[in-house]
């Protein structure tokens, strides 16, 4: 029998959980068919060192960007170092990037990290790379961006905590919808009818390791190979065999980053 294949299309195993048993834990990803595995960075440092890990693992690849939690006011010194790091041939998206309100209440900090969301964005559109975009408690500011600023781009809102409604919109903008870990929660609330309503071909499977691990494993650390259970949940809500979305997520991860 054929196995099933998965990408993991958003994880972080340059953080330091991870730092004494990386090679275990892609190992154990790919036992469980995730043959490729997208890292993100949130600062520019951590940019550098996803990319190299894409040097010592065949199944790593990498997006870059300044996260909103670590908003900085970029220069174009900075943002010509954030576009240098994506002529690296395993690098395919910029981000993690958007905004984040639940964290900062702050006004002239939000107005910071729409700012810098902005000029990352337009890095993106000059390089011709897709964007995965994180976003917290700041619906409305990152679609009104979005609709300004995201013309012509591509992309998907990576951890989807927003509405129907605003699914809806995404995806006719051509945006896509990540679900990770809180799809398996009891307090999943309004994710499971909105995954059930995205179009199969508008989604991404990702584990957003090592944070928000699915169950049964809640509370501990995350890791790619856990995706799959991320998948089997969106097969049960949707009522489709778990080789239908292990299929379609993958194309549809193929679609948005590999096609370059």
């Amino acid at each position: 029998m054929q196995k099933n294949i998965f990408v993991d299309t958003h994880c972080h195993l340059n953080d330091e959980k991870f730092n004494a048993d990386i090679n275990e834990v892609i190992s154990r990803a790919v036992e469980a068919g995730v043959t490729r595995i997208i890292n993100f960075g949130d600062t520019l440092n951590n940019s550098d060192r996803v990319v190299e890990l894409t040097v010592e693992h065949e199944e790593l690849y990498a997006g870059v960007g300044v996260h909103p939690e670590e908003a900085f006011d970029m220069s174009q010194d900075d943002l010509d170092r954030l576009a240098a790091s994506t002529k690296h041939e395993k690098v395919v998206a910029i981000g993690e990037i958007g905004l984040d309100y639940y964290w900062e209440k702050d006004a002239d900090r939000r107005r910071l990290q729409q700012k810098i969301f902005v000029a990352q964005l337009d890095v993106a559109r000059q390089l011709d790379l897709p964007v995965c975009i994180h976003e917290r408690d700041a619906h409305g500011d990152a679609m009104t961006i979005l609709k300004r600023e995201g013309r012509g781009l591509r992309g998907v809102m990576h951890c989807y905590s927003g509405s129907l409604e605003m699914a809806r919109e995404l995806w006719k903008m051509g945006w896509l919808i990540g679900v990770d870990g809180p799809l398996t929660f009891k307090n999943a609330a309004k994710l499971p009818e909105i995954v059930k309503a995205v179009p199969l071909d508008m989604l991404l499977i990702e584990t957003d390791a090592p944070y928000m691990a699915p169950t049964p494993h809640r509370g501990k650390r995350n890791e790619p190979s856990y995706v799959v259970l991320v998948a089997e949940k969106l097969a049960e809500f949707r009522a489709e065999p778990i080789e239908l979305i292990a299929r379609q997520t993958t194309l549809n991860a193929e679609r948005l980053y590999f096609n370059r």
